[in-house]
């Protein structure tokens, strides 16, 4: 088996927005140094916590332009190119890797998209033609349709399938997706320290967004299989990691931390400030250690 192309830590970068709902790019670029300098070393622009559903396609492939272009080489750039029509995923992953995209990350067919194995095949085959590493996305509450072991199995005869990200958030069936052999990234925030100890080859994690320290250390302390290290530092994310699962938490913890993304697009709202107090307090030890 070929090395894994995307190991370890991806930040599924947020995209900062400024008062009027346009994306800030002088704001992604100052988040994008500070990531650097915390340790971050794969970005993956326009992901679910990067707003791509509620980005408009010009402005997705301008996202990531301007994310690779910033990024310069210092780190690994993927991007999601998921759409609704299989020639707008192809076109999508074609305008990445022109911008200097090394990967790529897709959803399957969703929103009464076919659900047998055989059209997920053949759509994760089209898409895989534009020439770079495809990550499939699994996330079966969302689109409806789960990538099963058996299903992973086939995939992976695709040429340019690279792995599957598995954001089930059910520990059990990802394990069962690791048993296959095939390289397998949890994308479940609560379940990053059992996801490396199962052995998954990767994270797709957005909650390092308002958290990179911290995450990065964690990733290393895994790596070494220093597990006592590993509780030690979940002890302190496990909170926030948790809070973020059961909602829209991310870009108001960026923002407290220093990481500022602005709020969320429309029809997102910025967070409630009732629910405020919980997310702080959830982020006390790490407003501290994640200090910029």
């Amino acid at each position: 088996m070929t090395a894994f192309p995307f190991p370890g830590l991806n930040l599924a970068i947020t995209t900062p927005f400024d008062d009027a709902g346009r994306i800030d790019y002088g704001r992604l670029e100052v988040n994008v140094e500070h990531y650097l300098a915390a340790g971050i070393d794969s970005f993956l622009f326009s992901s679910g916590t990067g707003m791509h559903v509620y980005l408009s396609k010009q402005e997705s492939e301008e996202l990531v332009r301007r994310g690779a272009k910033i990024v310069n080489g210092r780190a690994k750039v993927i991007a999601q190119t998921s759409a609704l029509l299989v020639e707008d995923v192809v076109e999508r992953t074609a305008r990445a890797r022109d911008a200097g995209a090394e990967g790529v990350m897709v959803l399957p067919p969703f929103f009464e998209g076919p659900t047998d194995d055989q059209g997920i095949l053949d759509f994760y085959a089209e898409v895989a033609k534009a020439g770079l590493p495809v990550i499939g996305y699994n996330v079966p509450q969302a689109v409806g349709v789960a990538i099963t072991p058996e299903l992973l199995d086939k995939l992976n005869d695709i040429p340019g399938f690279s792995a599957v990200k598995d954001s089930s958030g059910d520990l059990g069936k990802q394990a069962a997706l690791i048993r296959t052999g095939r390289f397998v990234m949890n994308g479940a925030d609560p379940l990053v320290p059992y996801a490396l100890y199962a052995g998954c080859d990767g994270l797709i994690w957005g909650g390092a967004n308002f958290a990179p320290k911290t995450c990065v250390a964690l990733v290393a302390a895994a790596a070494q299989r220093k597990w006592d290290e590993v509780r030690a530092l979940w002890k302190i994310l496990e909170p926030a990691m948790g809070l973020i699962w059961e909602g829209d938490y991310v870009h108001a913890a960026a923002e407290l931390i220093g990481y500022g993304a602005g709020a969320p697009r429309k029809p997102l709202r910025a967070l409630a400030p009732e629910k405020l107090p919980a997310l702080r307090h959830s982020l006390e030890t790490l407003m501290e250690r994640e200090a910029i």
